[in-house]
């Protein structure tokens, strides 16, 4: 796989959101707004890059009993650096947004999976190009949702107001059940896209694990065959 591969991958094709689905916990908390999305992908993308970098360069020497609690606590190490980087300069606002949720990107199954699969197995500068891939990726996806979620609660994006005639806010887009709704939205167009380019490839489309008829029950409880 080239250098390139490694970088763009994270970007659509194995989107860390988009297609494996993790991270859903900060996506759906954090994107009722376009600037907590980019916030929180920025932080992500820091703490993966370094983290890869790191992982890449001691996998070697680390015994693979170990292996887990010395990768954990090393990204640890990068994002209690990035927690304390964002409280010295970032806006008050976006660290009253981001709040607990920096501190739990220690536990982000992203970071972590990464580390595993593809840091501790490949070298510096590959395992610095797939965590920048995939925490840009995953930066695009919150983007994407807060823009969304923004624009259907108050006419704006990023803070900026697109519709002004737009006076009463859709509190049902900001709230848990709206970030469900519009994260579903996402993923079915996702899916769809997908979809129409494997059929103009002729190619059989496969859908993401978990994405499909086959892990879903809701047709067959209404009665639908």
């Amino acid at each position: 796989m080239s250098y390139l591969s490694d970088f763009t991958k994270g970007l659509w094709k194995e989107n860390p959101f988009l297609v494996l689905l993790l991270g859903t916990c900060p996506t759906l908390a954090l994107t009722s707004s376009a600037v907590n999305g980019v916030g929180m992908g920025a932080a992500t993308t820091c703490v993966l890059i370094g983290s890869n970098l790191v992982i890449s360069l001691i996998s070697g020497i680390v015994p693979k009993k170990i292996r887990i609690p010395v990768y954990i606590v090393v990204i640890a190490t990068f994002v209690t650096v990035i927690d304390l980087l964002m409280k010295a300069y970032a806006p008050q606002s976006l660290n009253d947004a981001l709040g607990i949720f920096i501190p739990l990107i220690v536990v982000n199954c992203i970071v972590l999976g990464r580390a595993e699969a593809f840091a501790s197995r490949n070298g510096a500068f590959r395992s610095m190009l797939d965590g920048a891939g995939m925490g840009l990726g995953f930066t695009i996806a919150l983007t994407l949702i807060g823009v969304i979620r923004e624009f259907l609660t108050s006419g704006s994006a990023f803070g900026v107001k697109i519709i002004t005639a737009w006076q009463t806010e859709f509190l049902l887009a900001s709230a848990s059940a709206g970030a469900f709704i519009v994260v579903g939205c996402v993923l079915a167009a996702r899916n769809a896209l997908a979809r129409r380019k494997a059929i103009k490839e002729h190619r059989l489309y496969v859908p993401p694990q978990g994405l499909d008829c086959h892990s879903c029950n809701l047709c067959a409880k209404g009665g639908v065959k």
